[in-house]
Protein backbone atom coordinates (compact mmCIF):
# COMPACT_ATOMS: atom_id res chain seq x y z
CA UNK A 1 0.00 0.00 0.00
CA UNK A 2 0.83 3.27 -0.47
CA UNK A 3 -0.16 6.86 0.94
CA UNK A 4 -0.47 10.51 -0.96
CA UNK A 5 -0.38 12.84 1.05
CA UNK A 6 -0.94 16.34 -0.56
CA UNK A 7 0.25 19.80 0.40
CA UNK A 8 -3.10 21.52 -0.88
CA UNK A 9 -1.78 24.93 0.14
CA UNK A 10 0.85 24.63 -2.74
CA UNK A 11 -1.79 22.90 -5.17
CA UNK A 12 -3.75 25.94 -5.13
CA UNK A 13 -1.01 28.50 -5.21
CA UNK A 14 0.05 26.32 -8.21
CA UNK A 15 -3.61 26.02 -9.86
CA UNK A 16 -4.30 29.86 -9.32
CA UNK A 17 -0.69 31.28 -11.16
CA UNK A 18 -0.81 28.96 -13.40
CA UNK A 19 -0.88 30.34 -17.09
CA UNK A 20 -3.95 28.05 -17.80
CA UNK A 21 -6.04 29.48 -15.25
CA UNK A 22 -8.24 32.06 -17.17
CA UNK A 23 -11.07 32.30 -13.88
CA UNK A 24 -9.53 33.82 -11.09
CA UNK A 25 -12.63 32.96 -8.39
CA UNK A 26 -12.93 29.08 -9.46
CA UNK A 27 -9.98 28.30 -11.39
CA UNK A 28 -7.70 27.10 -8.74
CA UNK A 29 -10.35 25.09 -7.18
CA UNK A 30 -11.06 23.35 -10.07
CA UNK A 31 -7.10 23.00 -11.00
CA UNK A 32 -6.92 21.40 -7.47
CA UNK A 33 -9.54 18.68 -7.61
CA UNK A 34 -8.11 17.76 -10.80
CA UNK A 35 -5.19 17.13 -10.08
CA UNK A 36 -6.22 14.82 -6.88
CA UNK A 37 -8.71 12.94 -9.40
CA UNK A 38 -5.22 12.38 -11.56
CA UNK A 39 -3.38 11.07 -8.68
CA UNK A 40 -6.20 8.26 -8.43
CA UNK A 41 -6.12 8.07 -11.76
CA UNK A 42 -2.50 7.35 -11.46
CA UNK A 43 -3.40 4.33 -9.00
CA UNK A 44 -3.22 6.27 -5.57
CA UNK A 45 -5.96 5.06 -3.47
CA UNK A 46 -5.15 6.86 -0.14
CA UNK A 47 -4.62 10.38 -0.61
CA UNK A 48 -5.02 13.15 2.25
CA UNK A 49 -5.10 16.69 2.08
CA UNK A 50 -3.65 19.24 4.05
CA UNK A 51 -4.57 22.97 3.78
CA UNK A 52 -3.97 26.37 5.39
CA UNK A 53 -7.69 26.80 6.59
CA UNK A 54 -6.09 29.43 8.39
CA UNK A 55 -2.98 30.85 6.83
CA UNK A 56 -1.58 32.37 10.09
CA UNK A 57 -0.70 29.94 13.09
CA UNK A 58 1.16 29.27 16.50
CA UNK A 59 4.31 30.78 14.43
CA UNK A 60 2.99 33.77 13.98
CA UNK A 61 3.98 34.56 17.90
CA UNK A 62 6.92 33.48 17.69
CA UNK A 63 8.41 35.84 14.90
CA UNK A 64 7.09 38.91 14.03
CA UNK A 65 7.24 39.07 10.10
CA UNK A 66 6.55 35.45 10.07
CA UNK A 67 3.78 34.79 6.67
CA UNK A 68 0.59 35.82 7.05
CA UNK A 69 -1.11 35.81 4.27
CA UNK A 70 -1.54 39.80 3.59
CA UNK A 71 -0.22 39.35 0.74
CA UNK A 72 -1.85 36.65 -0.91
CA UNK A 73 -4.37 37.15 -3.73
CA UNK A 74 -7.94 37.89 -1.89
CA UNK A 75 -9.00 35.96 -4.97
CA UNK A 76 -6.96 32.72 -3.87
CA UNK A 77 -7.61 33.38 -0.27
CA UNK A 78 -11.07 33.05 -0.76
CA UNK A 79 -10.59 29.58 -2.18
CA UNK A 80 -9.41 28.11 0.85
CA UNK A 81 -12.61 27.07 1.98
CA UNK A 82 -14.54 26.57 -1.42
CA UNK A 83 -11.40 23.85 -2.23
CA UNK A 84 -11.62 22.48 1.23
CA UNK A 85 -15.45 21.41 0.48
CA UNK A 86 -14.96 20.89 -3.08
CA UNK A 87 -12.65 18.07 -1.69
CA UNK A 88 -14.65 16.60 0.72
CA UNK A 89 -18.16 16.76 -1.73
CA UNK A 90 -15.61 14.62 -4.34
CA UNK A 91 -14.38 11.96 -1.11
CA UNK A 92 -11.10 13.06 -0.38
CA UNK A 93 -10.09 13.67 3.09
CA UNK A 94 -8.71 16.93 4.02
CA UNK A 95 -6.98 18.30 7.14
CA UNK A 96 -7.91 21.94 7.40
CA UNK A 97 -5.64 23.71 9.36
CA UNK A 98 -5.64 26.51 12.10
CA UNK A 99 -3.58 26.57 14.97
CA UNK A 100 -0.94 24.67 12.88
CA UNK A 101 -0.17 24.42 8.90
CA UNK A 102 -0.45 22.31 6.35
CA UNK A 103 3.22 21.19 7.10
CA UNK A 104 2.74 19.72 10.39
CA UNK A 105 -0.67 17.88 9.31
CA UNK A 106 1.68 16.38 5.93
CA UNK A 107 4.47 15.75 9.03
CA UNK A 108 1.75 14.05 11.23
CA UNK A 109 0.43 11.86 8.60
CA UNK A 110 3.52 10.57 6.89
CA UNK A 111 4.83 9.31 11.04
CA UNK A 112 1.28 7.69 10.98
CA UNK A 113 1.59 6.19 7.88
CA UNK A 114 5.64 4.89 8.44
CA UNK A 115 4.37 3.19 11.96
CA UNK A 116 1.74 1.15 9.49
CA UNK A 117 3.05 -2.32 8.81
CA UNK A 118 0.84 -2.16 5.79
CA UNK A 119 2.14 0.99 4.25
CA UNK A 120 5.17 0.23 1.71
CA UNK A 121 5.47 3.85 0.80
CA UNK A 122 4.19 7.29 2.21
CA UNK A 123 4.43 10.16 -0.32
CA UNK A 124 4.79 13.94 0.69
CA UNK A 125 3.09 15.22 -2.65
CA UNK A 126 5.37 19.30 -2.66
CA UNK A 127 8.14 20.77 -3.78
CA UNK A 128 8.53 22.72 -0.71
CA UNK A 129 11.88 22.10 0.80
CA UNK A 130 10.71 22.46 3.81
CA UNK A 131 8.67 18.73 3.85
CA UNK A 132 11.94 17.41 3.39
CA UNK A 133 12.92 17.18 7.07
CA UNK A 134 10.19 14.15 7.03
CA UNK A 135 11.71 11.99 4.32
CA UNK A 136 13.34 8.98 5.32
CA UNK A 137 12.59 5.71 5.20
CA UNK A 138 9.35 4.94 3.75
CA UNK A 139 8.49 8.33 3.28
CA UNK A 140 9.78 10.25 0.20
CA UNK A 141 8.84 13.27 -1.21
CA UNK A 142 7.40 13.79 -4.43
CA UNK A 143 8.16 17.39 -6.58
CA UNK A 144 5.07 16.47 -8.83
CA UNK A 145 5.48 19.24 -11.26
CA UNK A 146 8.75 18.21 -12.46
CA UNK A 147 8.31 14.40 -11.57
CA UNK A 148 11.09 14.32 -9.38
CA UNK A 149 11.23 11.48 -6.35
CA UNK A 150 13.18 12.36 -2.71
CA UNK A 151 14.57 9.92 -0.86
CA UNK A 152 17.06 9.98 2.13
CA UNK A 153 20.19 10.56 -0.17
CA UNK A 154 18.38 12.72 -2.64
CA UNK A 155 17.53 15.48 0.43
CA UNK A 156 21.09 15.30 0.76
CA UNK A 157 21.69 15.91 -3.11
CA UNK A 158 19.44 18.69 -2.83
CA UNK A 159 19.91 20.14 -0.22
CA UNK A 160 23.72 19.52 0.52
CA UNK A 161 22.41 17.89 4.60
CA UNK A 162 20.51 14.87 5.70
CA UNK A 163 16.46 15.11 6.45
CA UNK A 164 17.21 15.39 10.12
CA UNK A 165 19.57 18.39 9.69
CA UNK A 166 17.17 20.26 7.34
CA UNK A 167 15.17 22.69 10.14
CA UNK A 168 19.31 23.68 11.12
CA UNK A 169 19.66 24.68 7.90
CA UNK A 170 16.88 26.54 7.14
CA UNK A 171 17.65 28.21 10.60
CA UNK A 172 20.71 29.70 9.44
CA UNK A 173 19.78 30.47 5.83
CA UNK A 174 16.54 31.66 6.94
CA UNK A 175 13.06 31.11 4.82
CA UNK A 176 12.01 34.43 2.71
CA UNK A 177 8.58 32.30 1.47
CA UNK A 178 7.86 32.06 5.37
CA UNK A 179 9.10 35.46 6.18
CA UNK A 180 12.43 34.79 8.46
CA UNK A 181 15.92 36.00 7.45
CA UNK A 182 18.33 33.45 9.43
CA UNK A 183 21.50 34.45 10.22
CA UNK A 184 23.58 37.45 8.94
CA UNK A 185 26.54 36.13 6.67
CA UNK A 186 25.46 32.39 6.57
CA UNK A 187 24.63 31.65 2.97
CA UNK A 188 23.28 28.15 1.62
CA UNK A 189 27.03 26.56 0.97
CA UNK A 190 28.36 27.31 4.25
CA UNK A 191 25.41 26.26 6.45
CA UNK A 192 25.40 22.87 4.10
CA UNK A 193 28.76 22.12 4.34
CA UNK A 194 29.11 22.76 7.97
CA UNK A 195 25.92 20.67 9.08
CA UNK A 196 26.32 17.91 6.49
CA UNK A 197 29.70 17.89 9.34
CA UNK A 198 28.01 18.52 12.50
CA UNK A 199 24.29 17.84 12.22
CA UNK A 200 22.65 20.41 14.62
CA UNK A 201 23.65 23.92 15.80
CA UNK A 202 24.59 22.46 19.02
CA UNK A 203 26.51 20.45 17.98
CA UNK A 204 28.91 22.54 16.01
CA UNK A 205 32.18 23.56 17.85
CA UNK A 206 32.49 26.76 19.11
CA UNK A 207 36.36 27.19 18.38
CA UNK A 208 36.12 28.08 14.88
CA UNK A 209 39.92 26.45 14.83
CA UNK A 210 38.23 23.51 15.20
CA UNK A 211 35.80 23.81 12.36
CA UNK A 212 37.09 20.86 9.19
CA UNK A 213 33.97 21.56 7.09
CA UNK A 214 36.03 23.50 4.13
CA UNK A 215 34.24 26.99 4.64
CA UNK A 216 35.93 30.18 4.20
CA UNK A 217 35.29 32.86 6.97
CA UNK A 218 35.13 30.77 9.88
CA UNK A 219 35.71 32.81 12.77
CA UNK A 220 33.19 35.17 10.83
CA UNK A 221 30.12 32.89 10.79
CA UNK A 222 31.21 31.61 14.45
CA UNK A 223 31.06 34.64 15.54
CA UNK A 224 27.48 35.46 14.30
CA UNK A 225 26.62 32.36 15.75
CA UNK A 226 27.20 32.49 19.07
CA UNK A 227 26.28 36.27 19.43
CA UNK A 228 22.94 35.38 17.49
CA UNK A 229 22.48 31.42 19.14
CA UNK A 230 19.38 31.76 20.88
CA UNK A 231 17.80 33.60 17.25
CA UNK A 232 18.96 30.25 15.47
CA UNK A 233 17.52 28.01 18.02
CA UNK A 234 14.24 30.10 17.58
CA UNK A 235 14.67 29.79 13.51
CA UNK A 236 14.83 26.34 14.06
CA UNK A 237 11.54 25.61 15.88
CA UNK A 238 9.95 28.01 13.49
CA UNK A 239 11.21 25.67 10.80
CA UNK A 240 10.72 22.34 12.71
CA UNK A 241 7.43 20.80 11.33
CA UNK A 242 5.20 19.69 14.07
CA UNK A 243 3.99 15.89 14.29
CA UNK A 244 1.03 15.78 16.35
CA UNK A 245 -2.03 17.15 14.47
CA UNK A 246 -4.66 14.82 14.75
CA UNK A 247 -4.57 13.57 11.18
CA UNK A 248 -6.65 9.88 11.81
CA UNK A 249 -5.09 6.51 10.87
CA UNK A 250 -4.64 5.27 7.90
CA UNK A 251 -7.45 3.51 7.20
CA UNK A 252 -9.35 6.71 7.17
CA UNK A 253 -7.72 8.34 3.89
CA UNK A 254 -8.67 5.51 1.82
CA UNK A 255 -10.70 7.18 -1.18
CA UNK A 256 -14.22 5.63 -1.27
CA UNK A 257 -15.79 7.63 -4.52
CA UNK A 258 -17.46 11.10 -4.73
CA UNK A 259 -19.97 11.98 -1.99
CA UNK A 260 -23.79 12.57 -2.41
CA UNK A 261 -22.94 16.56 -2.56
CA UNK A 262 -20.35 16.42 -5.89
CA UNK A 263 -23.23 16.38 -8.23
CA UNK A 264 -23.87 20.14 -6.13
CA UNK A 265 -20.36 20.87 -6.31
CA UNK A 266 -19.35 20.11 -9.74
CA UNK A 267 -22.39 22.36 -10.88
CA UNK A 268 -21.06 25.14 -8.52
CA UNK A 269 -17.87 24.72 -9.83
CA UNK A 270 -18.92 24.51 -13.31
CA UNK A 271 -17.06 21.27 -14.04
CA UNK A 272 -19.27 18.54 -14.88
CA UNK A 273 -16.09 16.85 -16.35
CA UNK A 274 -14.49 16.54 -12.72
CA UNK A 275 -17.50 14.37 -11.45
CA UNK A 276 -17.46 12.07 -14.82
CA UNK A 277 -14.02 11.16 -13.92
CA UNK A 278 -14.64 11.02 -9.93
CA UNK A 279 -17.45 8.39 -10.92
CA UNK A 280 -15.96 6.49 -13.09
CA UNK A 281 -13.28 5.85 -10.61
CA UNK A 282 -15.56 5.22 -8.12
CA UNK A 283 -16.35 2.28 -10.27
CA UNK A 284 -12.84 0.42 -10.76
CA UNK A 285 -11.65 -2.71 -9.62
CA UNK A 286 -10.75 -2.34 -5.89
CA UNK A 287 -6.81 -2.81 -5.17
Amino acid sequence: MQVHLVDGTYELFRQHFSPANKDPDLGATRGVVASCLALLEQGATHVAVATDHVIESFRNDLWPTYKDGAAVDPHLKAQFTVVEDALRAFGFTVWPMVEQEADDALAAGALVAAADDRVERAVICTPDKDLAQCVGGKVWQWDRRQDKWFDADGVHGRLGVPPASVPDLLALVGDAADGFPGLPGWGAKSAAAVLDRWGHLEDIPEDPLAWDAGVRSTAKLNATLREQFDLALLFRRIATARTDADVGVVDDWRWAGPGTAAPDVARALKAPRLLERAERLAVRPAV
